[in-house]
């Protein structure tokens, strides 16, 4: 398990926006994972966000246009937060920055699993640059046992979601591919996405 600082821990951390535009500008240029694919690192930082949404890795629409959640998947989640795109893109508000910052290529039966090489290179860099960080949201199976101590399964962590804290928060993937998963599991949207719109609206009124 890594742990994903708060803004008690960063608090010390002396951040300017020069320092965070220079730090995207480098990670743009990353080309860790070029043996792969084309790489296209898509990532969302301004030092004042409080409000973290740790992913799992571009799609090919997100990889084509450089826009994170800029598909069905990231309508569901803005859903899910009851945010409105305005809000979800505004980097002094919302940071975005998935496991594998780029897309990783299809495989046999959906997008491959996020570049492991990627979360040790860019996260712990990224992370200190979010001292005013207050929630971050843990979405999907990589991000959940990268940073959430006690995983067994996605299921079970969501289910947990109340045992993590005021600054922490599990969810499943919102891909249209997981709609059975929600199906199955009618607790989240009647338990779990009220607690997490309270959360998250409560954080962005503040």
């Amino acid at each position: 398990m890594t742990v994903c600082p708060t803004s008690a821990s960063a608090a010390q951390i002396p951040i300017s926006d020069d320092s965070t535009r220079e730090l995207i500008h480098t990670v743009h240029a990353c080309r860790l994972c070029q043996d792969v694919l084309d790489p296209n690192p898509v990532v969302q930082l301004a030092s004042s966000a409080r409000l973290l949404i740790i992913g799992q890795a571009p799609g090919l629409k997100v990889h084509q246009s450089g826009i994170p959640w800029n598909d069905a998947s990231g309508d569901r989640l803005r859903h899910w937060l009851g945010m409105d795109r305005d809000t979800f893109y505004d980097p002094s508000r919302v940071a975005i920055i998935p496991m594998g910052l780029c897309y990783p290529g299809r495989g046999r039966s959906g997008d491959n699993p996020p570049d492991k090489r990627c979360a040790p290179r860019w996260h712990p860099t990224l992370l200190a640059q979010l001292p005013a960080l207050e929630l971050t949201l843990y979405i999907g199976q990589y991000a959940q046992k990268h940073y959430l101590e006690g995983f067994t399964s996605l299921t079970d962590t969501v289910a947990r979601w109340a045992e993590f804290g005021p600054d922490r928060f599990p969810l499943p993937h919102p891909s249209p591919r997981n709609t059975l998963w929600l199906k199955r599991h009618p607790w989240f949207d009647d338990d779990v996405v009220p607690a997490l719109r309270q959360r998250v609206q409560g954080l962005m009124a503040g």
